[in-house]
């Protein structure tokens, strides 16, 4: 349970419409059907005509029309209503971390393990790894040898990170034989990874996740990959060898990355784009194979002018 006034001394929202004098047991989706006093519920300010149907509750949003307050309601003002339920939640409504170290999970030698870390079932941390400070490892992720973990890291289930990657090359006799991969994987710090996901190790060197990089279920990212601050790799995305991805960049779901192309700061790549060449700061591209927006969309009207005039 948490007590409204705290949440308001934490947040310190714009404004403050309604009665203060509560307490909240749960944190839900907006509801026009809920008929509690003691729930917390956000709006994004697009959706704020939603409001005029909510009688009960505590509300985060933006600003909205006089005429849609309800007297049931407690309304908190922010500019990013979405923010600050999410600083909510993680302040007043998560559960308690564990720590510890699964009875099942297998450490190898010399790894050097934080503080206040939690490392699930059937987790296998092979040897000289290192897991930094406040680090989670969920249930049956394999960290292979040599990986380096930062701290503050979030890694979810069932992940394999500092596996060998897909390189081969034809000997002699046009047989293909593998490339011995003798790098690792180095993950810095506040990067989180959801589950099914397998980051392979660099062939020299190291495959590179920057501090806050975040990746989500079922990403592919392959050897030598290095991946810049704040960078988002959403689901079902094929990261290929050697890609340099900058700061702040977006990788839609199911979108691919050829192989040694280079991806700049700010970049948007979109939904199941297949990109083939390099991206430019700040650009946004679409399509298969990949364009910068504007050029895709002047081609779309071009075609479809052709095909219906």
């Amino acid at each position: 349970m948490a007590i409204l006034t705290e949440i308001i001394e934490k947040l310190n929202p714009v404004q403050v419409i309604g009665n203060t004098d509560k307490n909240i047991i749960n944190a839900i989706q907006l509801d026009a059907d809920n008929q509690r006093d003691d729930v917390l519920m956000w709006v994004s300010p697009k959706f704020s005509d939603r409001l005029k149907n909510i009688s009960k509750g505590i509300i985060l949003c933006g600003e909205f029309p006089e005429e849609y307050i309800s007297e049931g309601c407690t309304y908190l003002l922010f500019e990013n209503p979405r923010l600050a339920f999410q600083k909510a939640l993680t302040e007043f409504f998560m559960p308690a971390k564990k720590t510890g170290i699964a009875k099942t999970a297998i450490i190898g030698d010399h790894v050097k393990i934080g503080q206040n870390i939690y490392i699930g079932e059937y987790v296998v941390i092979e040897d000289n790894c290192v897991i930094g400070d406040h680090t989670v490892i969920d249930h049956h992720t394999t960290l292979k040898s040599e990986t380096i973990v930062g701290e503050h890291v979030i890694i979810g289930a069932n992940n394999t990170i500092g596996g060998v990657g897909f390189g081969y090359e034809k000997d002699e006799t046009g047989e293909y034989v593998f490339i011995p991969h003798i790098g690792n994987v180095v993950i810095g710090n506040h990067v989180e990874i959801g589950n099914n996901t397998c980051i392979d190790r660099a062939v020299l060197g190291s495959t590179i996740l920057m501090d806050n990089v975040k990746v989500d279920n079922l990403v592919h990212i392959a050897h030598g990959v290095k991946i810049g601050k704040n960078s988002l790799i959403i689901a079902n995305a094929m990261v290929a060898g050697s890609v340099e991805i900058g700061e702040n960049t977006w990788v839609a779901p199911s979108s691919s990355i050829l192989n040694q192309k280079k991806i700049g700061n700010d970049v948007t790549i979109g939904l199941s784009a297949v990109v083939v060449k390099n991206v430019e700061d700040g650009q946004t591209v679409i399509g298969s194979p990949a364009e910068e927006i504007s050029q895709a969309l002047a081609k779309k009207r071009i075609m479809n002018e052709k095909l219906f005039k």
